[in-house]
């Protein structure tokens, strides 16, 4: 066994101990230590993976959405929405990926962590913006990347590539307007050509 799997199986336990019962799942991928948590535990686990001794996963590195509606096997519990975070202990110089499904795949809904960390805020709100996950008890949940009339999220499996809405500028009102998407969505298959002699080079014989 490696230094490397070793010191993730350290981790493993550190996080086994922090966690409890509040473990869905745990596991270790490609030596990174990944544990899953239900909603309802989720702020609670954050909270012990921050002041755990043998955790203190100080920071938090990112935060993302998923949407497993379109994965081949889906996510294991059958469940759609799910934010993905990284963790990182400045002081341990130890790493854990926290995932957590929402429970209603309706109306997709988490705990805030951004009293836990700080650094969640924008996170969370490109997770809303982009996959329509609310995080309860954010103190400004509101779009970051898309427009403020932008309609639906864009990173969900189910949105149109062309979008719902397009904007342009109506210069007799002077003021940029929204209207219906006039593109008509096509797929573009590339055309593959093949030669015998591309290039110069002769086919063996």
């Amino acid at each position: 066994m490696t230094t490397f799997s070793i010191r993730a199986e350290d981790i493993r336990a550190a996080v086994e101990t922090a966690l409890g019962t509040m473990i869905q799942r745990i596991s270790i991928d490609l030596g990174q230590v990944t544990v899953v948590v239900s909603a309802e535990n989720y702020h609670s686990a954050a909270i012990a993976l921050r002041d755990s001794p043998a955790c203190r996963f100080e920071q938090l590195m990112d935060l993302c959405g998923v949407d497993y509606s379109e994965y081949p096997s889906g996510s294991p519990d059958g469940l759609r929405f799910c934010a993905v975070l990284h963790l990182l202990s400045v002081s341990l110089n130890q790493r854990v990926r926290v995932k957590v499904f929402a429970a209603d795949d309706d109306a997709p809904i988490l705990s805030s962590v951004m009293d836990v960390w700080s650094s969640a805020n924008w996170f969370e709100r490109e997770a809303f913006d982009l996959y329509g996950i609310v995080f309860e008890g954010h103190d400004d949940l509101r779009r970051i990347l898309t427009d403020y009339g932008f309609i639906g999220h864009p990173f969900r499996k189910d949105f149109p590539l062309v979008g719902h809405v397009e904007m342009r500028y109506d210069a007799e009102q002077k003021r940029v307007v929204y209207q219906p998407v006039t593109i008509e969505p096509r797929e573009i298959t590339p055309r593959i050509v093949r030669e015998d002699n591309y290039g110069g080079l002769h086919k063996a014989v």
